[in-house]
């Protein structure tokens, strides 16, 4: 996915474990997302898809860390622009964490993780696989495993 959008646009991917290729148009950076190396206010658009889910389990060789999808949450909101979006997606139902794999979170969770930001869309893929957009909370929220698929924006003010 992320060498499919660097051909379109300049894309920085930053993960435990950077790419080791030469794409033009795409830089692979170590870091983490609990602890980012770019700047405060610094990204116009940030996509986190199928990540904060893993953050503190340990699975991909990051810390253990039971408090890692909100310092995550944190750190993008930290980074993330004026005017700026986060596009985000994570498993929505029954929360739980499925040790070591990922973590599910509930939709409102998700909405108060992401406090400094205003939520402009949420839709669903929900347990039989069907697509909803602009999902209701409540229907997601009986899932046990959905997809929640997050459009978030940071005010100009």
């Amino acid at each position: 996915m992320i060498s499919v959008l660097s051909g379109f646009v300049p894309t920085v991917f930053i993960d435990y474990r950077p790419l080791q290729g030469g794409l033009i148009n795409l830089a692979s950076v170590a870091g983490s997302v609990t602890k980012l190396p770019l700047r405060t206010h610094s990204q116009l658009s940030i996509s986190c898809l199928h990540v904060l889910e893993h953050i503190g389990l340990g699975r991909y060789g990051d810390p253990m860390n039971p408090d890692g999808t909100r310092q995550a949450a944190i750190e993008i909101q930290r980074i993330l622009a004026p005017g700026g979006s986060l596009y985000l997606s994570l498993p929505i139902g029954r929360e739980r964490v499925c040790f070591n794999a990922h973590r599910v979170h509930h939709a409102d969770t998700v909405r108060n993780l992401f406090s400094e930001l205003v939520l402009k869309s949420f839709s669903l893929v929900d347990d039989l696989g069907r697509f909803h957009n602009q999902a209701d909370f409540q229907y997601a929220s009986a899932q046990d495993y959905g997809c929640g698929l997050f459009e978030f924006e940071r005010s100009n003010a």
